[in-house]
C-alpha cells in the first residue's frame, strides 16, 4: 500500500492510504478530500485539477494531449498541474504530495 498526501486548500496536510492501480482522484473520494471529479474520471472537464509538489512532477509519466487541452479550463493553472484522474498510483509514486488549488 502506497500512501499520498493531500494539501488542501486551508493549507492543512492530510496523508492517506494510496492502493495502487487507483487514481488521485478515486483515492481522494474515498477519503473525504474535497477533489470534484464532475465527470468521473472521464478526461471531459478539469475540476479534479491538482497541482503536484515540483519534487514529484517529473515521475509521473507526461500528461496526454487530451490532459492538456483539459487543464487548460482549469482556474489556477501551474508549471506542475495535472487531472487527479489522470495520475494512477504506482510504488513508485508512494509519498506522493498534491496540492488542491484554490477555487478563487
Amino acid at each position: 500500500m502506497a500512501h499520498i498526501t493531500f494539501i488542501e486548500r486551508d493549507g492543512s496536510r492530510r496523508e492517506v492510504a494510496a492502493p495502487l492501480g487507483l487514481s488521485v482522484l478515486e483515492i481522494a473520494h474515498k477519503n473525504g478530500i474535497d477533489l470534484e471529479g464532475a465527470c468521473e474520471g472521464s478526461l471531459a472537464c478539469a475540476t479534479c485539477h491538482v497541482v503536484v509538489d515540483p519534487e514529484w512532477a517529473s515521475r509521473l509519466t507526461p500528461p496526454t494531449e487530451d490532459e492538456e487541452d483539459m487543464l487548460d479550463l482549469a482556474f489556477g493553472l501551474e508549471k506542475t498541474s495535472r487531472l487527479g484522474c489522470q495520475i494512477v498510483m504506482t510504488e513508485a509514486l508512494d509519498g506522493l504530495v498534491v496540492r488542491l488549488p484554490r477555487t478563487s
